[in-house]
């Protein structure tokens, strides 16, 4: 399996993060995410969140670093590591700003964006943006679709339901000719999403065994087995997290267990949270995790 992490400081959950990520900087996440590359991890992650109404920050945890500037700082000091927003929240921007900001951090670090999209869920937040709640998983499903026909064209072209361009210039694009795409989401609806729109599923919320069954039967559904018929589309990721985090250094087995439990489930990616109490803990874990699950991507 390919390994990313789920990027400490970036995001600060209650009750969910380490002491030392309240005083941490950029410098640590660079730090982390330099160290993260030198021992062949996959991609790194951060989130979106705009901007959280007071009352839900107690539960969702109010920082939130951007993305893009986050992304864009990392890949002047890295040069192979991917960079997975996880989740940019569709509704939340036109396609073509999608297209435009993600498009040129896809050129700025030579290829190395994955884009994690999600429907979204917190209505707090849609209604202070001024974006439509009710029927976004129909918006989001045009929004894709335009995406995938302007993410790596400079003069794209799309008419849907939602969303309608042409005879526009959006340069530069990204440079990938089909930039990842990875639906996040919790629901059968996320993953039938993902098979028809994306090019992987990256599920939270989740336990594993529903989660081997939700595979399971995707994978007898006919968008599953029409989508393996082209082998330019035959490959789609399964992006699992680990429910507890791991403690490499001091659990190996139990960790090394649970990695094959999830990959028995189906995953082909693990997008990882560990136990840390401090940064050099977060690097020593990042260093073991990677003796004890071997890439074979």
């Amino acid at each position: 399996m390919k390994l990313g992490i789920v990027t400490p400081v970036v995001t600060r959950l209650p009750g969910a993060h380490a002491q030392w990520e309240a005083t941490a900087g950029i410098d640590e996440i660079a730090r982390i995410t330099i160290e993260a590359e030198r021992l062949g991890y996959h991609h790194v992650t951060c989130s979106e969140h705009v901007a959280i109404p007071t009352e839900v920050a107690a539960v969702r945890g109010a920082t939130y670093w951007d993305p893009l500037a986050t992304f864009g700082y990392l890949s002047a000091r890295t040069s192979t590591i991917r960079l997975l927003p996880f989740v940019l929240v569709l509704g939340y921007h036109h396609p073509l700003a999608i297209a435009k900001r993600y498009g040129t951090l896809d050129r700025v670090s030579s290829g190395r964006l994955v884009l994690g999209v999600g429907v979204g869920s917190l209505r707090e937040e849609f209604d202070l943006l001024g974006a439509e709640f009710e029927g976004r998983g129909a918006r989001a499903d045009d929004a894709l679709r335009a995406l995938r026909a302007a993410l790596s064209e400079s003069e794209p072209t799309y008419r849907g339901t939602y969303y309608a361009f042409d005879n526009v210039v959006v340069d530069p694009p990204a440079v990938q000719p089909r930039v990842p795409m990875w639906v996040g989401g919790r629901t059968a609806r996320s993953l039938r999403r993902a098979i028809e729109l994306g090019d992987g599923w990256a599920p939270f919320g989740l336990q594993r065994a529903e989660l081997a069954a939700m595979i399971t039967r995707a994978r007898d559904t006919e968008a599953w087995t029409e989508r393996h018929a082209e082998p330019a589309l035959a490959h789609f990721e399964i992006v699992l997290q680990n429910e507890v985090p791991f403690d490499a250094c001091g659990e190996p087995e139990r960790v090394r267990a649970t990695a094959e439990r999830l990959a028995e489930a189906g995953a082909t990616t693990l997008n990882v949270r560990f136990v840390h109490h401090s940064l050099e803990h977060y690097l020593e874990q990042l260093a073991a995790l990677r003796e004890l699950v071997v890439d074979e991507a």
